[in-house]
């Protein structure tokens, strides 16, 4: 009797144990059979890609700002 509850018991654990690992792999196959074929990810940096969009922003509000009167005094005698 001990044998077959200790069967169950591990058998159990085993289907578990199995069911998590399917389901922590399941959604990123594709990605595991492509780097295991040798195709390289592009790194991922957020913070470059923020850092560009900072700048577009912030030429945005300088192209957009109106221009100073003095600096308008000088162009017109320039």
């Amino acid at each position: 009797m001990v044998a077959v509850v200790s069967v169950l018991v591990f058998s159990g654990a085993f289907l578990v144990a199995v069911g998590v690992i399917a389901a922590t792999v399941a959604p990123q196959w594709q990605r595991i059979v492509r780097l295991a074929a040798g195709h390289i990810e592009p790194a991922f940096a957020p913070l470059s890609q923020l850092a560009s969009a900072e700048r577009r922003i912030a030429v945005r509000r300088w192209a957009s700002a109106p221009v100073p009167a003095g600096v308008r005094r000088l162009r017109a005698a320039a």
